[in-house]
């Protein structure tokens, strides 16, 4: 066996060790505490939604064994397996042209991924989601936005693969700079076009029509020095019952968006706090800074995607025979994750930081209260679990626990009064 071979092997199956170790862990937690509601929020949530949290929790941690277990097996098979090689004969006796060729094996395998994956979407949705009462999508709806996603995957992914794939084959031992360069453009139009051209085409977006909130949201804005091409409502309750604003768009395309399920269960002063903690994102460049750093990780991904495309043993050792751009692309995204699965405690860590310096900027320019009581509000209404388990959410969490979380906006109210 081949060194490298075994490397993966063993890179793989730790991965995957670990991840069901922390279901486990997640799953003990979450049952020891299913049955009392954590006394800094006994006054603000029943026990009937502390014990549906736990459920709902429990459920995704169960769907969450499955998923890593599929993982693993899809990653084995299309490796070690033969899975690559064998879709690679396949569109051979197309005879098309190598850079088309490689397109196409490449648009198969990842369509390939997605249709094994998609059971466990429609679980997801219409198992666990609708049986806490969280999903409001239609089976076509569904059909709709699959369908419309892969189109838009296709017209947007097969342009930009087979401009890689033909870098890769042409532009020499430096391709990989170039093939750099097309990513960032790529993304850069992407996240300037999405909120104008793409989100319009899953959601309904109006602008925002409540006098109160607009008029606090405008004035919240010129305090924060913040500018935007407008407030709008997305209809989210399309779709689901989850309740969440966010910012999107690039430059002078920024809007911001406020779901309807949000409007419709938080208080006016509570949506405010909400979009100041989201506004702080933007402020202390939290979101330019995570674009720069995937900038930073796309450049030396393609250098060493570069080194190991020259690398013969590279192919041979992960199961595949043809030594080809498309092949050598494949088994880079199909590795790389398993590798990169142990940095994920780092971003994790970096993002709740940004949470935890955005709670702070809200709280310079709203009562901090407000974003507690609204933050309590979604934990109950998502079902988030207020009793994670410790190592669990250091590892995967992008937000502080709730009893930390609200523990540090309490800190800060007292000072702020």
């Amino acid at each position: 066996m081949h060194w490298f071979t075994a490397l993966f092997v063993v890179v793989l199956f730790c991965g995957a060790a670990v991840r069901w170790w922390l279901n486990l862990r997640q799953v003990a937690a979450v049952r020891s505490h299913r049955d009392r509601v954590p006394d800094p929020f006994a006054d603000q949530i029943e026990l009937a939604s502390h014990q549906k949290a736990a459920d709902y929790t429990l459920a995704l941690a169960r769907l969450g064994r499955w998923d890593t277990l599929l993982d693993l097996l899809v990653v084995l098979a299309l490796t070690l397996g033969g899975g690559i090689n064998a879709i690679d004969r396949a569109w051979a006796s197309a005879a098309l042209p190598a850079v088309v060729h490689g397109t196409a094996v490449v648009l198969t395998t990842l369509l390939l991924v997605s249709a094994i994956n998609l059971p466990l979407s429609v679980w997801r949705t219409f198992g666990i989601e609708a049986r806490f009462g969280f999903n409001r999508m239609t089976p076509a709806l569904f059909v709709s936005d699959l369908l419309k996603s892969l189109l838009l995957s296709l017209l947007l992914g097969a342009p930009l693969i087979l401009v890689v794939l033909l870098l890769m084959e042409r532009a020499g031992s430096w391709w990989w700079v170039y093939a750099w360069v097309v990513w960032v453009a790529f993304t850069l139009l992407v996240t300037w076009a999405w909120p104008t051209f793409i989100a319009p085409l899953f959601n309904k977006f109006t602008p925002l029509t409540d006098e109160e909130l607009k008029s606090r949201t405008e004035a919240l804005l010129e305090r924060c020095g913040f500018s935007s091409k407008g407030l709008f409502v997305m209809d989210g309750s399309r779709r689901s019952v989850h309740g969440n604003a966010y910012f999107t768009g690039l430059g002078r395309n920024k809007r911001i968006v406020f779901f309807d399920t949000l409007i419709e269960r938080l208080q006016v002063p509570q949506i405010e706090a909400v979009l100041a903690h989201e506004l702080g994102h933007f402020k202390l460049h939290h979101v330019r800074s995570r674009l720069l750093l995937s900038l930073v990780i796309g450049f030396i991904g393609l250098a060493l995607l570069g080194a190991l495309a020259r690398w013969p043993d590279f192919y041979t050792a992960l199961g595949v025979s043809n030594q080809a751009p498309h092949t050598a692309l494949l088994l880079f995204l199909f590795v790389l994750p398993a590798f990169m699965f142990f940095l994920t405690p780092l971003a994790a860590w970096w993002s709740r930081k940004h949470e935890f310096e955005a709670d702070e900027f809200a709280a310079k320019h709203v009562d901090p209260r407000q974003l507690a009581e609204a933050l309590v509000k979604l934990y109950r209404d998502n079902a988030t679990t207020l009793t994670p388990d410790r190592l669990h959410s250091a590892f995967y969490d992008s937000h502080p626990p709730a009893l930390v979380r609200i523990s540090r906006l309490q800190q800060l109210a007292r000072e702020h009064a």
